[in-house]
């Protein structure tokens, strides 16, 4: 998928086998595969150029197969009795018409000849309305792959091919269309071009934000195991993406918060963790003295390294470097980073030393450690301590910039890089590419639970970083690095600027039906 700065204006689509289905199974002594292969000769080929007549073809393909001229015509009559348009495709290319307000041009170019291609025009269906201009290759006069067939179409209507998709079912069609800049889409199966012909046309900020507000208060987190559960924390961060209280539910903490809002997996209690308060009282903005008396409370949990610990329990000591920065950036908001600089120390020499790639006890991924460095970054206010962290966490992003990654992995990353200017264009390119039929994203892993290894995650929370990190990337274009002044301030999102749409008429050219003819005879399309 190209660069989400791009806006297409054109789809160009195939006939035969992606618009329209047939047989090639006929009650004739032509089997089907024979049949197929009468397509692909060099007389089937010159009458679809519209060099040769009906007649003349039926002649030489008898020739060069064997065949009875009669058997020839009959087989290909019934194949055409055969075909069908593709309602649901039919469909689907109303809807994104509608989607686009008037901006998108819909085409047909396909390899057939002039008999079928005037049998096709007179089927007893709507199908004709959803384009602007068909293009038969017998009046082209050249049939696809060839490259003077596309080049027509994009000079007759004025097209630029690099907001233009095309789709077809030979790959040898959509490598030529590729070749002259198109985006080409290969029709292999039905739900897959759907889905990516969704994610091309449609706006995925308004498809993503409809499946989270579709599924509001039902964002609920699952293992992968397929147990579903009730959570805190996931529910936050949601929360702190979309700044939409409705999409979540949460407990109703006095003071501290529990990871957990039912029943705990694994044990019958489960103690108050660090990471969920920080996370909660970052993002709830409660009260000051409240969350102060909290801080007070959490620097009781400081073990004898100066580390602070995940739990409110000191029979659970553990410490981990992604709990570490988000109860920094609590601090820091708070105006008290300065009272954990032994943890600051330590997240500087895992963001240093590059500890966080592999994940930790509870965290699976490198990008989340750089998403939830983001935030704290964005809450630093001392010049001297930004100094040290922003040249560091700068080029630990740029090493990102590009890997592997499923999709919650790519928007941690597209978000982080967005809060300094550094753009991930190959990234966001996937991240589109995979957003489901639906408008969200799939489930990916966010978390694990210690020494179990249960890995957890929330369709949810990849959908709001999704759509965060879309925003962000399409909102701010290449820029100089942010200043410490303008490090923690939010940008207003700037316009998306869509091409302009390709001058072309709202109706049929010349090539809808050119003559009529008082006797049809047999018809095939082919691709």
């Amino acid at each position: 998928m190209a660069s989400p700065h791009r806006r297409y204006t054109a789809l160009i689509l195939d006939l035969g086998d992606v618009l329209f289905s047939w047989s090639s199974t006929t009650n004739t002594t032509i089997p089907p595969r024979q049949l197929k292969e009468i397509l692909s000769s060099p007389a089937w080929f010159e009458y679809e150029r519209g060099r040769i007549t009906q007649a003349e073809c039926y002649e030489r393909v008898s020739a060069e197969f064997s065949l009875d001229a009669t058997a020839v015509a009959e087989a290909f009559r019934q194949a055409r009795d055969s075909l069908r348009p593709n309602d649901k495709f039919l469909t689907l290319i109303r809807e994104l018409r509608q989607q686009s307000h008037g901006e998108l041009t819909v085409l047909a170019l396909s390899n057939i000849s002039l008999p079928d291609y005037e049998f096709i025009m007179a089927l007893d269906s709507k199908w004709t309305s959803v384009f602007d201009r068909v293009f038969p290759s017998a009046l082209v006069g050249e049939r696809k792959p060839h490259l003077g067939a596309f080049r027509q179409v994009l000079s007759e209507m004025n097209l630029d091919p690099h907001t233009t998709v095309f789709v077809d079912d030979k790959l040898d069609n959509v490598v030529s269309a590729r070749s002259l800049g198109m985006h080409g889409v290969v029709f292999d199966s039905q739900d897959n071009v759907f889905r990516m012909l969704r994610n091309i046309f449609g706006d995925p900020i308004h498809r993503g934000r409809d499946y989270l507000r579709q599924h509001a208060g039902r964002l609920e987190t699952s293992t992968d195991a397929g147990v579903v559960f009730e959570e805190n924390f996931t529910q936050l961060i949601i929360y702190e993406l979309t700044n939409d209280k409705s999409l979540i539910t949460t407990s109703n903490c006095a003071r501290t918060w529990n990871f957990f809002r039912g029943k705990p997996l694994f044990s019958a209690s489960f103690p108050d963790d660090m990471d969920t308060t920080s996370v909660a009282l970052t993002v709830l903005r409660l009260d000051h003295a409240l969350v102060n008396s909290v801080l007070d409370e959490m620097l009781k949990y400081v073990d004898a390294d100066g580390i602070m610990q995940t739990y409110f329990d000191h029979t659970r000591p553990r410490m981990d470097p992604f709990v570490c920065v988000n109860v920094l950036s609590l601090f820091h908001e708070q105006g008290r980073g300065h009272e954990l600089p032994n943890t600051l120390e330590w997240v500087h020499e895992v963001l240093l030393h590059r500890a966080y790639i592999g994940g930790s006890r509870y965290y699976l991924s490198a990008d989340c450690f750089l998403f939830f460095m983001s935030r704290l970054l964005q809450r630093i206010t001392d010049p001297s301590v930004l100094g040290r962290f922003r040249p560091l966490f700068i080029e630990r992003v740029r090493e990102r910039v590009g890997a592997t990654g499923d999709s919650i992995d790519l928007a941690f990353r597209i978000i982080a890089a967005s809060t300094v200017g550094i753009q991930c264009p190959r990234d966001l390119e996937s991240l589109l590419a995979a957003q489901c039929e639906d408008g969200g994203w799939d489930l990916c892993w966010f978390y694990q639970y210690g020494s179990t290894g249960v890995k957890a995650g929330n369709r949810g929370l990849t959908t709001a970083l999704a759509i965060k990190a879309i925003d962000s990337a399409i909102a701010r274009p290449p820029s100089p690095a942010l200043s410490v002044a303008s490090s923690s301030k939010s940008e207003i999102p700037k316009p998306i600027q869509r091409s302009l749409r390709p001058l072309s008429p709202r109706r049929f050219g010349g090539f809808l039906m050119p003559w009529r003819r008082s006797q049809r005879n047999g018809v095939a399309v082919s691709s």
